[in-house]
Formats: C-alpha cells, sequence, structure tokens
C-alpha cells in the first residue's frame, strides 16, 4: 500500500512540474519602442565604417614532445 501512494505522490508532483513549463513572462509581447529604437541602432551601426586594428602577432605555442623514460 505504501508502494502505491509514493508512486501516486510522485505521479502527482510530475503532473504539477510540467505545468509549469508553459509560463510566458509579461514581456513576450513586442513594443513598438523598442523594435523602433532597435532598428535606429541597428541602421547607426551599419552605417558606419568598422576597423579593426591588427593585434600584435601570436607567438606560436612551442610543441609538446613526449619524454622517453629509460626502462
Amino acid at each position: 500500500m505504501r508502494r502505491y501512494l509514493v508512486i501516486g505522490l510522485a505521479l502527482a508532483a510530475l503532473c504539477a512540474a510540467s505545468t509549469l513549463a508553459y509560463a510566458r513572462p509579461p514581456t513576450v509581447v513586442s513594443s513598438p519602442g523598442y523594435d523602433r529604437r532597435l532598428q535606429e541602432s541597428r541602421k547607426a551601426l551599419s552605417g558606419s565604417p568598422m576597423t579593426t586594428v591588427p593585434g600584435s602577432q601570436s607567438v606560436p605555442a612551442p610543441k609538446r614532445v613526449k619524454k622517453k623514460h629509460p626502462n
């Protein structure tokens, strides 16, 4: 009898936890003001020339050599 009670409680907990997965935050709805500012910032970034300064040349790491131990 106790085994059925434990199995029933486990199933109830599983079902309760699975219903929480569908919750959505209230900010899912798109905001026209945010979308407008986002498009303006993207447009401003695309218009400016992007230059990258090359960094110092990276020095290759020395190759690892497996040491042979005398027997």
